[in-house]
């Protein structure tokens, strides 16, 4: 499981959102639904959908407008369904895992704190304002964590653990996908850059000197037709080169090819091993390229992808043994909606959802 991406995730959609109860004057919560005792409320339901619908459209700045504009409440019905289902869901899941004896410690939430300003690239100061700017405290913050600590918890027992992948069928998933453990396709080059000196003009603006730009492309024409001759391309790139990869005879990769500027990448693709480019026009100069290798897509042998097929029938199998989990989750709990508008809601997207097949 990701969990520092998730909750990072989690933090990005609290960062900016107005908490809504902040502009309410609610003193007696409406409760929506108890799951085994444990309530969600109105005001939780609106954050919410404030936070799904700017998900959606982080345009959205005032909560407030949510209830005025036909659009956005067009919205928040679109949101709702997966809302109510959700809840419910991560009720029953975060309530197995106190079951299963999660203990949510200090440890726990220190860890998982420091994660979260790493991966949003905050420090202790940064971390504090974006909470107070989202309105958010370190006690709620401290909530999320620990409803997402013990969700985890109990996929990790429920599920995770007992989840058993034979060599036979890790050797069936490797024989039926072999796109997905193919090593890239890689090119090694050798660069000849001839820069071309600045000049300014009357008016100010940077230019070039005509004769000092014919004389750039003579040099690197030059160039070429040596390499071409089978002159020793590092001798030319010593010689002629003024670019930094000149100390490394003008050695550039192993680099994928994927990674490659699509400029680049056009002038290269079609080129053989020892082959060249033409010289091209940069802003600062005139470059070209040798192929030097190149290595074509081939799939990795089972041993070194071993452990990443493991992973992959593991989550292609979670979602559908997570909704097994819930299944029974649901059948054993007391599920009390207290408001009859937002149950048919809920029903009506959970029988979507199985139908569906979704988790």
């Amino acid at each position: 499981m990701k969990k520092t991406v998730i909750l990072a995730a989690a933090l990005a959609l609290a960062i900016g959102v107005d908490t809504f109860a902040q502009n309410k004057s609610a003193i007696i919560e409406k409760v929506l639904v108890r799951v085994n005792g444990e309530i969600f409320t109105q005001t939780q339901l609106e954050q919410q959908q404030i936070e799904a619908v700017r998900e959606k459209n982080p345009k959205i700045q005032d909560a407030r407008a949510l209830q005025d504009d036909a659009t956005l409440r067009g919205m928040l019905a679109e949101v709702t369904p997966a809302i109510l289902v959700g809840v419910v869901e991560e009720l029953l899941l975060v309530q197995r895992g106190r079951e299963l004896g999660a203990k949510f410690t200090d440890d726990v939430f220190k860890r998982y704190y420091d994660n979260i300003k790493a991966q949003n690239k905050l420090d202790d100061e940064g971390m504090k304002q974006a909470m107070a700017q989202g309105g958010m405290t370190i006690e709620s913050l401290r909530q999320r964590i620990e409803r997402e600590y013990l969700r985890q918890a109990t996929v990790q027992q429920e599920i995770l653990r007992n989840m058993n992948i034979t060599e036979a069928e890790s050797r069936a998933y490797y024989k039926a996908n072999p796109d997905k453990f193919m090593t890239p396709a890689t090119v090694t080059l050798r660069e000849i850059f001839v820069a071309v000196p600045a000049t300014t003009t009357v008016t100010g603006q940077p230019g070039f000197n005509v004769g000092a730009e014919n004389a750039a492309r003579e040099k690197i024409e030059g160039a070429r037709t040596r390499a071409l001759k089978g002159e020793d391309i590092v001798k030319i790139i010593s010689e002629v080169s003024d670019s930094g990869s000149k100390a490394n005879g003008g050695l550039i990769g192993p680099v994928k090819l994927d990674d490659i500027s699509p400029s680049l990448r056009e002038l290269i693709e079609k080129l053989k091993a020892g082959e060249f480019t033409e010289p091209v026009r940069t802003t600062t100069g005139f470059q070209m390229f040798k192929v030097e290798t190149r290595s074509a897509p081939e799939v990795q042998p089972f041993d070194k992808v071993r452990g990443e097929i493991g992973q992959q029938i593991q989550d292609s199998r979670l979602d559908g043994e997570t909704d097994k989990l819930l299944e029974r989750l649901r059948g054993q709990a007391l599920i009390e909606w207290k408001d009859d508008a937002y149950k048919q809601i809920y029903e009506k997207a959970l029988a979507a959802k199985k139908a569906a097949g979704q988790p």
